[in-house]
């Protein structure tokens, strides 16, 4: 029912990604869904889990429900479901459930997208704040520090700056002592250029 989730989330692993998303729409009402890995503060529940869906109704972003799942189920109760779905309760509601499940899983893709709306990208930089213990206003990249005492730059940091500063993480991709800064003030913001010269790499 859920099979592609398979497929993505081996995707999301080759290509080092904690985190992507998708588009879902159920009874006319669209939700973004991010895909989460277990990986730092993304702890597992269900022990047969291997991602967990994140919904957030597009139109009303303080909508959301958090559930596990693998390419056989999701790991919630059918009430929990049936209430953020709005699924009406009928003698038929394992036929509905059902049905939503397959019409879930016909949504998943197989790869990470490389599109994404600018509400996807606004959910996806929140989401990886917060797993990063981060202000999610935090948006604005300054500038990179080399980790002290052998410190690595985490996942969630890495994807953030895939996503906001995509050539400038090219920049330090391979070294995973160095973290990328961000504030929750624009003009604290630096261009490529600058943050590069403040870190010594133009000569």
């Amino acid at each position: 029912m859920l099979e592609n989730l398979k497929d993505l989330k081996n995707d999301m692993v080759a290509k080092q990604w904690t985190i992507c998303s998708f588009i879902f729409i159920y009874k006319r009402v669209e939700y973004i869904v991010l895909v989460k890995r277990f990986v730092g503060r993304e702890q597992r529940i269900e022990k047969y889990a291997s991602v967990k869906l994140h919904f957030i109704e597009a139109d009303n972003l303080v909508h959301e429900l958090q559930v596990e799942a693998n390419s056989q189920r999701l790991f919630v109760e059918a009430r929990i479901l049936r209430e953020f779905f709005g699924i009406e309760y009928g003698d038929n509601l394992g036929d509905i459930l059902k049905q939503f499940t397959n019409q879930l899983g016909n949504s998943v893709p197989k790869k990470v997208p490389e599109q994404r709306t600018d509400n996807e990208q606004a959910a996806l930089v929140s989401s990886l704040s917060k797993s990063d213990a981060e202000n999610p206003n935090k948006i604005y990249c300054y500038g990179v520090k080399r980790n002290s005492n052998g410190g690595q730059r985490s996942e969630f940091n890495s994807d953030k700056t895939k996503l906001l500063r995509p050539n400038l993480f090219r920049y330090f991709e391979t070294d995973t002592s160095i973290s990328f800064c961000y504030s929750d003030d624009i003009n604290k913001e630096n261009n490529d250029s600058e943050i590069l010269r403040k870190f010594g790499e133009i000569k």
